[in-house]
């Protein structure tokens, strides 16, 4: 048995999500905003979206899933299989 199974150092734990501060590393991405934009409302919007993130992911869900979720709720419920641009117009190629 290896020594470092205890600590978590195993290679089963490389799909773990990056955190920063108890928050995942991508919904921290907005601190990087902050940094080359330092105004007022930037660090008001990166403290909104951070702790509404650890609001979503105490109610379970992780950030990517939470960024499902809000695109599920945007579209809503008609979700057609095929987009009404992308379907292929009849032609007529017979030869009179």
């Amino acid at each position: 048995m290896s020594e470092n199974v205890g600590y978590g150092w195993h290679w089963r734990n490389s799909m773990k999500p990056t955190r920063f501060f108890k928050v995942d590393a991508r919904a921290a991405a907005a601190w990087i905003i902050v940094l080359v934009h330092f105004r007022k409302w930037t660090v008001l919007l990166a403290i909104i979206l951070n702790v509404l993130f650890v609001l979503l992911e105490r109610r379970g869900l992780t950030f990517s899933s939470s960024l499902r979720a809000f695109r599920s709720w945007l579209i809503g419920e008609h979700r057609p299989g095929i987009v009404w641009t992308s379907k292929r117009k009849f032609k007529d190629t017979g030869s009179i």
